[in-house]
């Protein structure tokens, strides 16, 4: 499940700050004092031609609950959240970049300040070895090449300063409007295969690039 547009995809992990879901994007099991990490982080925008990727801000918080709460959006994300599990997982993917260098940092449209979603780079259950790249955008903003455009700066990212040999997007096979973005991103099809998640068993589709592959592009 790992790489879905709006149903864009980050990975059930990338929920990981879920009261109902443990994962590595995590910390608290309670929206208490963890709020003001999310915010105050002071962390430097990374930007591409029309994104801007940087940490959660608190003026983020009600569109993201928003999106989390959109059944479309979260179809293959295993359901909507709640308002404080939506809070819970911008707090604990602030706390990963901060940590790890890496995560599912906000999106915003340069030119105008829109919220967009979420993307980045996470590690999930079923391949620990391998980050994982995906995203997460609200349907307003679905079939306008943020999701490609994002996840290429987070590829470039991982290959080039995290010198990572390989990058996984896992998604749920019937998802189509991920696997389509996989594609243009130039991740080479590796299978089919049976995962679980929080008990659960799902068809995944698992695209790949590796560092070599990158540099030809």
């Amino acid at each position: 499940m790992s790489t879905r547009e709006a149903v864009g995809w980050e990975t059930p992990a990338a929920r990981a700050t879920s009261s109902k879901v443990t994962g590595r994007l995590c910390c608290a099991d309670s929206p208490g004092p963890f709020i003001v990490a999310v915010y105050r982080l002071g962390e430097t925008m990374r930007t591409t031609e029309r994104l801007i990727l940087r940490p959660f801000q608190d003026t983020d918080l009600e569109a993201w609950a928003a999106l989390n709460s959109d059944p479309e959006v979260m179809r293959y994300i295993g359901g909507p959240l709640t308002r404080a599990e939506s809070d819970r997982e911008a707090a604990g993917i602030n706390q990963q970049w901060k940590t790890e260098r890496f995560g599912f940092l906000a999106i915003e449209r340069a030119a105008d300040g829109a919220f967009l979603g979420a993307g980045g780079l996470s590690r999930e259950q079923w391949y620990p070895e391998t980050l994982e790249v995906g995203w997460r955008l609200d349907r307003a903003y679905w079939g306008h090449g943020y999701a490609s455009e994002a996840a290429a700066h987070w590829l470039a990212y991982g290959f080039t300063e995290l010198q990572l040999p390989r990058i996984n997007s896992v998604t749920d096979t019937p998802n189509e409007r991920s696997i389509a973005v996989m594609r243009r991103l130039g991740m080479t099809f590796e299978r089919t295969t049976d995962l679980e998640f929080d008990g659960e068993s799902f068809n995944a589709t698992v695209y790949s690039m590796t560092a070599e592959a990158f540099r030809m592009i």
